[in-house]
């Protein structure tokens, strides 16, 4: 009968701490719901404040040197049923899905590299600082004169001005990775591929994903800048044709387009990072 009893009173205790788990997973759950409430009606709030200062300022300045948000949304309201903003839009995203995509890629292996093989950081590093320490804008006429007005020219553009914070942030997360792991890893004779699996990459993960945010917004940049020097196609394009006729109010949509796509793909970015890498999202509050 003791053995039963004891039994019993164990079965008793893991089904109350079961039951304390997931009170607690419920209680966290709510706290984290209020918590995007709350953070959605601030933003929501600073929205309407920031287009009511916006609407109230506009009236004082000359319609031909600023709009307003009304007239912003009626010019893209007919840009989008003309399809004039996605023809100028399209070109740019497919500019920017293959020159992030590349700068990603190589950045990431290029800092993987750096950071691991002494010999590589010793003979590469400098060229690394000597070309980032040149501004991109500098590059882009001679860009242009070597690989026209098309795509190749803007791609190239826009790797250049992401690929270096990938380079950089994938470097500083692998230096980052505390010694002792690997020492400890080493100990257990883990190979070359298990230290980078395990140990390498989950370290220097949180900086990877911290340069492709940084990559993200500067390859926005450099996709408007490629534009606006090959002033051909794309996004670009149209800000400076509407500005060139001082359509102001048409100017202002792929602006503003640019703003709601940078902040669409971070957050797109923020939800792939809590699947990959939810140790990482943890740290953040949104």
């Amino acid at each position: 009968m003791s053995s039963v009893e004891g039994a019993q009173n164990a079965a008793g205790i893991q089904s109350e701490i079961a039951f304390d788990q997931a009170r607690a997973e419920r209680v966290a759950a709510d706290r984290r719901r209020r918590a995007g409430f709350q953070n959605f009606g601030i933003r929501l709030a600073s929205l309407a404040i920031f287009l009511g200062v916006w609407q109230i300022g506009a009236m004082n300045v000359d319609p031909v040197l600023f709009t307003s948000p009304v007239k912003v949304a009626y010019a893209a309201v007919g840009m989008i049923a003309s399809g004039e903003l996605w023809a100028g839009l399209w070109p740019s995203l497919v500019v920017l899905a293959i020159g992030l995509t590349l700068a990603i890629i190589f950045g990431t292996l290029l800092g993987l590299a750096l950071a691991r093989f002494h010999i590589l950081d010793v003979g590469l590093t400098v060229y690394i600082t000597f070309l980032y320490s040149i501004p991109s804008v500098a590059l882009v006429p001679l860009i242009v004169l070597w690989a026209g007005f098309e795509t190749t020219a803007k791609v190239i553009i826009l790797f250049l001005f992401a690929f270096f914070p990938m380079v950089i942030n994938t470097y500083q997360g692998v230096k980052s990775v505390d010694p002792k792991l690997l020492e400890v890893g080493s100990a257990f004779r883990c190979s070359e591929a298990q230290l980078w699996k395990n140990i390498v990459l989950p370290g220097a993960l949180p900086f990877i994903v911290t340069g492709i945010r940084l990559a993200l917004g500067r390859g926005l940049i450099g996709m408007v800048l490629a534009d606006l020097y090959t002033a051909i196609s794309g996004i670009g394009y149209l800000i400076v044709r509407s500005a060139s006729t001082f359509q102001v109010d048409k100017m202002f949509v792929p602006i503003v387009t640019l703003g709601l796509l940078g902040v669409t793909l971070t957050a797109l970015l923020r939800l792939a990072e809590r699947h990959v890498a939810p140790w990482t999202a943890a740290r953040q509050d949104d």
